[in-house]
């Protein structure tokens, strides 16, 4: 029977920074890391050439693999502890902060670039935070580096090298499906590897599945009665508009961050993931769930801005399934689509029309989706959403002068999957002896330098146990 001191299940951020922060402190622990999907140099989205979706089995490239979906995103590290989930709530923000910096200076040595944006508080970033006051929008101040799409793939490729270099055992092409639990404790995974189902035993268990197994954690949870409560379900669709609207934004901020509470339900809306001169992305999950997505590279660039606007919604009892609510709008949406994403113009949300490709193909905003069908997202996205999507547009309009213009696209469905929330202490003990759950899957975090810092401390953690 195999046995390691350290399993790490899923090789995305959370899980990489594990073991490379344990390998840092000089461990010496056995640590094998878990990943269903491929290295992150065999990850290739055939959409490149075909330029539409061609479903990949048994999985989609783009969101799964060694780096996860970050090896393929926008490759954008937000380094302040304002962004990026509720971790600090669970930590403290000045250990949070401190990470953040500490986890940033560990990019910068495997080759991140050096340009730190939205930094400069100048005349513009008051003007521009003036007008979202005005418009009953909080701007959120939060440096950010860039790494680009492509440039992303060659950071963790070199920490790829690195951890295997060091001992680390990668494999790649297992799939974990369950946990192995007796008298309260966690004694390992049960996987299936070269379609050969077995048991893989050890001492601690760290799972860190990404937004992709936020689902299957969630099923694992209330398996083993793993201490866990519905967390917040983000939905929403990506907006795509001409550069030169955004082009103040760009320049000054990168990355404008706005929140907002628009009547009449007042949840919470926000701005996520923006990408000057990006493009449009769709990513698939199970069941064939086709998800929509943004990109932004550092050398290739189209004439246009993406940017997720996300609705929170949280459920109270007696709900307690919002990730399959968040699939049930994808489902539907895909649906209209005949599984494709759906593309919608601003003006025909309005007028309450559907859009027709002849009209797109008028806009002066061109669709950097090519394989999106133009349609009525309004069909099939809840009026709660749709009316604060709607109503927060419309304000952004006073931040961003034609921002709410008529050729504005929308893309649908834009998910979330992280709103199950494992309840765990601030050293991440689970209720279940030897159980770790990180980065988005867990429902602490969101994003790339947020996971990437919860492996960070997890690997301090279980160093700190090494050497006791």
């Amino acid at each position: 029977m195999e046995h390691y001191n350290v399993i790490i299940v899923g090789a995305g951020p959370a899980g990489i920074f594990t073991a490379l922060e344990l390998l840092r402190r000089g461990s010496k622990q056995k640590i094998l890391l878990l990943e269903k999907g491929k290295a992150v140099e065999d990850r290739h989205c055939p959409k490149v050439k075909t330029q539409k979706c061609v479903n990949c089995r048994p999985y989609c490239h783009i969101t799964t693999g060694f780096s996860g979906a970050g090896a393929f995103s926008d490759g954008k590290l937000s380094l302040s502890s304002e962004v990026g989930g509720m971790l600090p709530q669970l930590i403290g923000d000045e250990l949070a902060q401190k990470t953040i910096d500490y986890t940033d200076s560990i990019y910068l040595e495997f080759g991140a670039d050096t340009r730190v944006e939205g930094i400069n508080v100048t005349d513009e970033v008051k003007e521009i935070r003036t007008r979202a006051i005005r418009a009953g929008l909080r701007l959120v101040d939060c440096p950010i580096r860039h790494l680009g799409t492509e440039k992303a793939q060659e950071i963790y490729l070199a920490i790829e090298h690195y951890l295997m270099d060091h001992g680390v055992e990668i494999r790649f092409g297992v799939e974990c499906n369950n946990l192995i639990l007796k008298d309260g404790a966690c004694l390992g995974v049960l996987v299936t590897e070269n379609g050969v189902c077995r048991e893989i035993l050890g001492d601690t268990t760290v799972v860190a599945t990404g937004r992709r197994g936020a689902d299957w954690l969630e099923s694992i949870c209330s398996e083993h009665n793993i201490a866990h409560e519905p967390g917040t379900v983000d939905i929403g669709v990506r907006v795509e508009v001409r550069n030169e609207v955004m082009e103040t934004v760009n320049k000054v901020l990168y990355e404008s961050k706005l929140v907002g509470y628009p009547r009449p339900f007042k949840n919470k809306v926000r701005t996520f993931c923006q990408n000057p001169g990006g493009f449009v992305s769709q990513e698939n999950y199970d069941n064939d769930l086709a998800v929509v997505n943004g990109h932004a590279y550092k050398q290739q660039k189209s004439e246009n801005t993406n940017v997720a606007i996300l609705c929170s919604h949280n459920f109270s009892t007696p709900f307690n399934q919002p990730i399959e609510y968040a699939q049930k709008v994808g489902e539907l949406t895909n649906m209209l689509g005949a599984g494709h994403i759906l593309v919608q113009r601003f003006g025909d949300i309005l007028d309450g029309k559907r859009t027709w490709p002849k009209e797109l193909a008028q806009s002066n905003v061109r669709p950097t989706l090519p394989d999106a069908v133009a349609g009525d997202i309004t069909a099939a996205m809840p009026y709660r959403a749709m009316t604060n999507i709607i109503n927060f547009i419309q304000a952004v309009d006073i931040v961003v002068p034609g921002f709410a213009a008529y050729e504005t696209l929308l893309y649908s469905p834009e998910l979330k999957f992280y709103s199950n929330r494992v309840k765990m202490d601030e050293r991440f003990n689970t209720n279940i002896r030897g159980l770790h759950c990180l980065g988005d899957s867990s429902g602490w975090t969101r994003g790339l330098m947020m996971a990437s810092v919860m492996g960070v401390l997890m690997g301090r953690y279980l160093s700190e146990a090494e050497n006791r």
